[in-house]
């Protein structure tokens, strides 16, 4: 099968298309065909590991000295279950899926710039919402479980101020719109031509950050939310941290490890099949041009998601 390896750390030329051999799933798992993945920031990170050396050790360590241990990255998987396991009971061959790989920090599964994947049936798997295409619910797991990450450490009442900083990327976009439904009354922080993006999502103001007085714009807010974290900063970032209420509180996407548990993964599917969240695609590349893919989201100005068709 065709699959994207990262021969080594550094630049996206390092990402070089190869054929490999087709994973067969244990007795616990699904063998799912890959129709749509996506490009994270996350990946970016993984791939480029140029962060200060102690972090990067850490990385490492994590991840594997001077290259990938598993070189096929990729989390975000859209597809047709093509075999299964003899133990596997939720799913049958056929079945349109999507799915993160990740259930825990200590499960997780990379693998999904390939044309097959195999997880095991008990991890965020699920069948795909009828009412959106393989390339969209790709675009669901990333941003969407991190920002439910980022909203669960808070408890937003109706009509809390809140602030998203980097409102625009595929965490902030999914952080808008659960913030919405939690009652919220949302500022968002992008650039201003992303402006009509953020309020067609329920964003109530906007601030762009690249204006010369843009943190005389801010206001008090019970939660502040980066989603961008130390990847990118600004003047009114810094003095965002410092615009809560008494009883506010500041929570960046770099605090703590993500967790990404099954009940969220599958609110997730719930609320996209309700039409109570949308999901925004960026661009498209086919997977022979996952080098460029990687370029254009290390740029950091992507609009919501960057979508591989395989």
């Amino acid at each position: 099968m065709k699959a994207v390896k990262c021969l080594k750390y550094g630049g996206p030329e390092n990402l070089v298309l190869t054929e490999i051999e087709m994973p067969a799933p244990k007795d616990d798992e699904v063998l799912i065909k890959i129709h749509a993945t996506s490009v994270t920031a996350s990946d970016v990170l993984i791939r480029r590991l140029n962060e200060p050396p102690i972090q990067k050790f850490i990385l490492q360590l994590i991840f594997g000295f001077g290259r990938p241990r598993n070189p096929i990255l990729g989390m975000v998987s859209s597809g047709v279950v093509e075999d299964k396991g003899k133990n596997v009971h939720s799913f049958n061959i056929g079945d349109e899926v999507f799915a993160y790989g990740s259930v825990s920090p200590l499960k997780r599964h990379f693998g999904s710039y390939a044309e097959y994947i195999c997880l095991p049936e008990d991890w965020n798997i699920a069948l795909k919402p009828t009412n959106i295409s393989h390339n969209e619910a790709a675009t669901i797991p990333y941003g969407g479980l991190l920002a439910a990450h980022l909203l669960n450490k808070i408890d937003i009442n109706n009509g809390d101020n809140v602030l998203i900083y980097g409102a625009s990327g595929s965490i902030g976009t999914m952080a808008i719109q659960l913030a919405k439904l939690a009652g919220a009354n949302v500022t968002s922080v992008c650039s201003n031509r992303n402006f009509e993006l953020v309020k067609s999502l329920g964003s109530d103001t906007m601030i762009d950050y690249t204006a010369h007085d843009a943190e005389l714009h801010l206001k008090t807010y019970k939660y502040v939310i980066d989603a961008v974290g130390k990847s990118k900063s600004s003047v009114i970032k810094e003095k965002s941290k410092k615009a809560l209420t008494p009883k506010g509180k500041y929570i960046s996407i770099d605090h703590g490890t993500p967790l990404t548990p099954k009940s969220a993964f599958l609110h997730l599917k719930s609320l996209t099949e309700q039409g109570k969240i949308r999901p925004l695609i960026d661009r498209v590349y086919p997977l022979e041009k996952m080098a460029e893919a990687h370029a254009y989201v290390e740029k950091g100005h992507k609009r919501g998601n960057v979508i591989i068709t395989v």
